[in-house]
């Protein structure tokens, strides 16, 4: 029972080949239709949102110095959006439950934004390690609190995406497999909830990568 229910989280496919890591990039098929003369209703939309998107990190990165860098948090944005949505249907491999997937987008992130920050404005992160107006007595803790904070931000990114991706999966199955012992009546009511779970999850898509791309700027304007 629980290896077949988490034989939906195996990366690998047939001939034991990590083949389902490939759904991650269906995406770029969808690419090519964005750039025809007379875009359809849905690159315009979707224009729209980017826009938007654009508008609002420009605010949260609060800095001039670093124009177009909103470009990287809006493509983070699309990407794990994609692979949270392409999650929802049968039969395809989600990415985005796995820590190795999450981190791998986390990681050199977080870390390049560490090694910019300490190079160039080392003054700054270092009065980012203790917060204003603290006495003096409870700056050597300050210091060693907002320290693990600091390290521990591309993993509670991760696991965050992960889990919040994993939970809703694993009871949309743990209730899909309850069906064939169910009544008729019964099975109505578990097509009506599952069908509610499912909306739910496709609204938990959208914002889990909003978050993560959220965070993700606001990590980078504290070296700024």
């Amino acid at each position: 029972m629980m290896a077949s229910l988490f034989s939906s989280f195996d990366p690998s496919a047939n001939l034991n080949l990590p083949l389902n890591w490939l759904s991650s990039f269906i995406g770029m098929l969808l690419i090519p239709p964005l750039f025809w003369i007379s875009p359809s209703r849905s690159s315009l939309i979707w224009n729209k949102i980017l826009t938007t998107l654009h508008k609002e990190f420009k605010i949260l990165m609060a800095s001039n110095k670093m124009n177009g860098s909103t470009i990287l948090f809006i493509s983070l944005f699309s990407f794990v959006l994609f692979n949270n949505s392409l999650g929802l249907f049968p039969y395809i491999f989600t990415s985005t439950s796995h820590l190795s997937f999450t981190l791998t987008l986390a990681l050199p992130l977080w870390l390049s934004f560490m090694i910019f920050g300490w190079i160039n404005n080392t003054i700054h992160m270092l009065a980012h390690l203790v917060p204003q107006g603290t006495p003096p007595a409870l700056m050597p803790f300050m210091v060693c609190i907002e320290t693990i904070s600091n390290v521990i931000r591309p993993g509670t990114l991760a696991v965050r995406l992960t889990a919040n991706m994993i939970a809703g999966h694993l009871l949309l199955t743990l209730l899909g497999n309850t069906g064939n012992s169910l009544s008729i009546y019964m099975i109505n009511i578990l097509i009506i909830v599952q069908l509610m779970l499912l909306t739910l999850e496709s609204a938990v898509s959208v914002i889990q990568a909003y978050v993560f791309a959220v965070l993700s700027t606001l990590y980078s304007s504290e070296v700024n």
